[in-house]
């Protein structure tokens, strides 16, 4: 217990007893509490201590008196600050800092506010109580590794020429948000891709290792990350993409090697996005040349592969030329012996290695040159090393027998041409031209030219690709002395019939002939040239009215090399992009076409300043769809005797039709298109036996190809059409094809074997096989069931029946006329009453001899008479009463027809075909219809 005295001696002099426990109250707060005047603090973000340096602790002087001497609070003032001070002990005044709501280094590093003590008062209610000076707090935040670096670019890119190494081909940077230095900074980069001709150092900077190449690769991508100060790795790397520029080389740039093309498009752009890179020189002028090399295709380029008498029918030439070098057949069988390069598309070619020769028949050779005629071919030749002295002959006409002169030839001599023409005396005697030369690269380019000697006596032009050419030498001599020798007409060396021990070939020829023909009696123009050796391919310039004013162009006559010149590199660039390749032909050769460019650039004051490399390229052209050719119609035609015994004969392909389809679409999807295009010769051929010229003959009269570029050849083996026209022309020529035998007594039946032609035999039809029955009639009196005699009439539809009398358009005798109505009055009470059994009669009254022979065969278009009923009603009625007939129905019965008592044929000849057809109806007996 504190008693009076000692409360009197520490200053309180009141004493006041609270329950047992005595009180002493201060009378006065006699001083302040006292403080540092500065502190310095740190604390750490998202942490809520400080370290206070010097700690919080407060004095005051009236201690240890009770509550004057303690002190009860810390307050904090300014800036709004997030920190509270916090009394720990009132008696010895220490106090505690802290964060009264979480601290972000990001937000703010540092804090400075106020700070005071206040002690306790002077009583304990808190009253008169005091505070201490101002003192400073400066507080840091101390910063936590919480974020990691960020790149400032989602990608980075950047390029480099090959062949350098840099130092630095481009900067990456990543920051982090970090407050601090230690972990806002960027300490480290690394490239996380292995394998790299790369590296990077510690400010980003990337550089490559070693010399790179664009041809070996073009561009590379690279994955970089980034470490901050506390060795924390960013979440997400960052893509680099570095592209490999070649060295900057003038040239063609923006070319495909390959250029796919589809037949029937048209034209296609070779080089859409070609352009020349100069490489900044000042240019004044470019030019160009685009060559298209076909030379291995064909005869040079991709022509129409039609047989040579087409190509002239086609280009308008004039009739009447002799093919030396005809595909070899059982009637041109002197080209049998030779080479053959017709491997290509058709495109028929002889090739001759200096071994080879043939003779052309006599007959075939034309026996009425004058003086004006052509000599045509293709010819591909090089030199012959070894061999420049001797002459190589394409073609000599030299005597048979006993002598050894030349007439006329042509043949090649040390890479000259050479044409000889030597007269006759009876002609004229004088000093003549006789021998005409040519100096020519053609002649030994190795390449397929067309060549043409059009001759005027005495005046010889030579035609080259359609480019006329003059004989740079005329060289004269003597005629040749009439004599009774024969000549002899050779292709691919010269006939040596004299002055030899024995008669033999000489002056071989070495290369490839083709199309080799003599027209006489006129000489071929220039147009018709042109058009024979015609290129279906070529180069072409599209959008010419895009073409810049400064843009000079020309080509070639075939049209495989083109020129471009111009003054602006841009001109010629946009001229560039609008070379295109074009082929015409519907069903063109595939395979490659070969294509080089050549550039020559002239700078201002100087021939050439810049060197263009060249540029070969191919043009692929894709396999046509390849048409197939389908001929239909009936297979089989049964006709009486006296149809084929007719002037007109029967035509066995009336009902003929062709059609061509091809494929379209892809695997997937595929479809069939029927399309219309030529033909060029369709042959009807015999089976079996040979046509009898005695008794039979397969026929057509020129009045059916008139209108046509068609012409026919027939023979005992069968007739052939020829000429490059429509399928519709082709159908129609070939209905009129006539069957015709005046002594069909033994015969029963004749089969025909019928193909067609696409591209001289590229492309062939199906073989058609037609059957021509003969009925031998039994009475006179009895018909013929149509429906079982006509196959193509068993079809499930209504066909008429048809009796046809040729040549009806002619006043029919009165009694035939009656006989005709009786015959349908007849039918027509069968279909009514449904009758087992058919019967009619038709029979007509004689004619006289002279009746007959006004049929002559200029009358083959006229129309028959034709009278219709439909056997299909009554056989309906019928149907179920002859099912169990039908099987034993198997003989055709024979068919009557008008007749003629004075017929073509003798009356023994006659009475022989009734003794057979009387025995013929005894074997079978009666006669019945098939049901």
């Amino acid at each position: 217990m504190i008693n009076g005295p000692l409360c009197t001696q520490v200053g309180f002099p009141l004493l006041l007893v609270l329950g047992d426990v005595p009180q002493c109250v201060s009378q006065f707060n006699k001083h302040k509490p006292w403080i540092e005047t500065s502190y310095h603090g740190v604390i750490t973000e998202n942490t809520d201590t400080v370290l206070l340096d010097p700690p919080l602790v407060a004095l005051d002087k009236d201690a240890p008196v009770p509550y004057a001497g303690e002190i009860c609070a810390f307050k904090i003032y300014g800036q709004d600050a997030p920190f509270e001070a916090v009394v720990l002990n009132r008696t010895s005044g220490e106090g505690v800092l802290r964060a009264s709501s979480p601290v972000d280094c990001e937000s703010q590093k540092e804090y400075t506010f106020i700070i005071q003590a206040y002690d306790c008062g002077a009583e304990p209610s808190g009253a008169d109580w005091k505070k201490s000076h101002k003192a400073v707090v400066h507080i840091q935040v101390d910063d936590m590794n919480e974020f990691s670096p960020v790149f400032r670019e989602p990608l980075y890119k950047a390029s480099l020429t090959e062949g350098k190494i840099y130092d630095s081909i481009l900067q990456v940077e990543a920051w982090d948000q970090d407050c601090s230095p230690q972990y806002s900074q960027i300490c480290n980069y690394e490239i996380v891709t292995a394998g790299t001709p790369f590296a990077i150092d510690r400010n980003g900077n990337i550089r490559n290792t070693e010399r790179l190449s664009y041809e070996k690769q073009q561009s590379y991508k690279i994955m970089v990350t980034a470490f901050d100060c506390g060795q924390k790795r960013a979440k997400e790397d960052v893509t680099v993409h570095i592209d490999v520029q070649p060295v900057c080389k003038p040239g063609w740039q923006g070319w495909n090697k390959r250029v796919d093309y589809e037949p029937g498009t048209g034209s296609r752009q070779l080089f859409p996005k070609m352009h020349l890179e100069t490489c900044g020189g000042p240019l004044s002028a470019v030019k160009t040349m685009v060559e298209l090399q076909t030379s291995h295709i064909g005869k040079g380029c991709d022509r129409e592969t039609y047989s040579e008498k087409s190509l002239q029918k086609l280009c308008g030439a004039a009739s009447g030329s002799t093919d030396l070098l005809p595909a070899p057949s059982p009637s041109t069988n002197w080209t049998a012996s030779l080479l053959s390069d017709s491997g290509r598309n058709s495109d028929l070619m002889y090739r001759f290695d200096g071994h080879q020769a043939a003779n052309v028949p006599d007959h075939v050779v034309p026996q009425n040159l004058t003086d004006q005629f052509t000599l045509a071919t293709w010819m591909k030749h090089g030199p012959s090393p070894g061999l420049r002295a001797e002459k190589e002959t394409l073609l000599c006409n030299s005597d048979k027998t006993e002598m050894n002169r030349h007439h006329f030839a042509l043949y090649v001599h040390n890479c000259r041409l050479v044409f000889l023409l030597r007269r006759d005396f009876t002609q004229v005697d004088a000093f003549r031209p006789a021998e005409f030369h040519w100096k020519l690269e053609q002649i030994c380019d190795k390449e397929w030219h067309y060549y043409v000697i059009n001759v005027e006596f005495p005046a010889v032009t030579l035609f080259v690709d359609g480019v006329t050419y003059e004989p740079y030498l005329v060289t004269d001599d003597w005629p040749i002395h009439s004599s009774k020798i024969d000549t002899q007409l050779t292709v691919g060396a010269c006939w040596q019939g004299g002055e030899v021990a024995s008669p033999r070939f000489t002056q071989y020829f070495h290369g490839s002939l083709s199309g080799l023909t003599i027209r006489p009696g006129r000489i071929e123009t220039q147009k018709v040239i042109s058009c024979l050796q015609a290129c279906k391919e070529g180069l072409d310039i599209t959008s010419l009215e895009s073409l810049a004013k400064d843009i000079k162009f020309h080509f070639n006559p075939a049209q495989s090399v083109l020129v471009v010149e111009g003054e602006e590199l841009d001109s010629i660039n946009t001229a560039m992009t609008k070379v295109s390749y074009i082929n015409s032909r519907q069903f063109p050769t595939p395979g490659l076409r070969r294509l080089r460019i050549i550039t020559t650039v002239q700078c201002f004051g100087e021939d050439t300043c810049l060197s263009i490399p060249d540029i070969k390229a191919v043009v692929m052209v894709l396999p046509p769809s390849e048409p197939r050719i389908t001929i239909t119609g009936s297979n089989r035609l049964v006709r009486p005797v006296n149809d084929l015994r007719g002037v007109l004969g029967v035509l066995p392909f009336k009902e003929l039709r062709i059609t061509s389809t091809v494929m379209k679409g892809d695997t997937r999807r595929p479809g069939v298109m029927e399309v219309m295009h030529n033909l060029d010769y369709c042959d009807v051929l015999v089976i079996g036996e040979e046509l009898n010229p005695e008794r039979e003959s397969l026929e057509i009269h020129h009045t059916a190809l008139l209108g046509k570029h068609l012409d026919a050849t027939n023979s005992t083996s069968g007739i052939s059409i020829y000429g490059v026209d429509s399928m519709a022309h082709y159908e129609q020529a070939l209905r009129q094809v006539r069957y015709r035998n005046w002594r069909p007594v033994a015969l029963t039946e004749r089969r025909f074997r019928l193909t067609c032609s696409e591209l001289n035999g590229r492309y062939t039809s199906n073989e058609f096989i037609l059957e021509v029955s003969v009925l031998h009639h039994s009475a006179p009196v009895e018909h013929v069931n149509h429906m079982a005699g006509q196959p193509q009439y068993m079809r499930p539809v209504h066909h008429p029946l048809m009796l046809h009398s040729l040549n009806s358009h002619m006043s029919a005798p009165p009694a035939a006329t009656v006989v005709i109505v009786v015959c349908i009055a007849a039918l027509v009470v069968i279909v009514v009453i449904g009758v087992y059994r058919i019967h009619a009669t038709h029979q007509e009254d004689s004619n006289d001899e002279d009746d007959e022979s006004k049929h002559s065969e200029e009358d083959w278009d006229n129309s028959a008479l034709t009278i219709t009923v439909n056997p299909m009603e009554a056989h309906k009625v019928k149907e179920d009463e002859h099912e169990g007939e039908e099987e034993d129905e198997e003989q055709v019965p024979s068919m009557t027809s008008a007749e003629s008592d004075n017929s073509d044929e003798d009356e023994e000849e006659e009475e022989e075909a009734k003794r057979e057809e009387v025995k013929e109806r005894k074997q079978r007996g009666k006669l019945e219809w098939d049901s």
